[in-house]
C-alpha cells in the first residue's frame, strides 16, 4: 500500500478523464517472498485525485464518471497517459479504462 501523504494537485482533468495517483507495486508476495525491482510490474491500482466533467459520447449519450474523488480503482494495464509533475507520477485515465472500484472491508 502507498504510505506517503496524499498529494495536492491543482489539475482538473478534461471531460471523460480521471486523475489517478498509482499505488506502489507490491514488493512481497502473499507467501512472504520479496520481489526484486526488475521483476515487479507496474501497478494497475491507484487513488482518484480529481474527476473530469461527465463525458458526452459521439452518439450524444452522457457518460458519468465510474469513480469519485478518493476511490481506489483498478484500471486497464495499457490504459491512460502517464505524466510526471514535480517528481511524482500520475495517470490520466479515460472513464472507460476503469475496470473496478476497490471496496474496503
Amino acid at each position: 500500500m502507498n504510505t506517503k501523504k496524499p498529494s495536492k494537485v491543482n489539475l482538473k482533468p478534461a471531460a471523460g478523464y480521471l486523475l489517478i495517483e498509482p499505488l506502489e507495486a507490491e514488493e512481497k508476495t502473499s507467501s512472504g517472498i520479496y520481489l526484486p525491482d526488475n521483476v515487479s510490474e507496474k501497478p494497475q491500482q491507484g487513488k482518484v485525485l480529481a474527476v473530469g466533467d461527465d463525458e458526452i459520447t459521439d452518439s450524444g449519450v452522457k457518460r458519468d464518471s465510474p469513480a469519485k474523488l478518493g476511490d481506489v480503482v483498478i484500471y486497464k494495464k495499457w490504459g491512460g497517459n502517464e505524466v510526471k509533475i514535480k517528481g511524482t507520477e500520475y495517470l490520466f485515465a479515460k472513464f472507460e479504462d476503469i475496470l473496478a472500484i476497490v471496496i474496503a472491508r
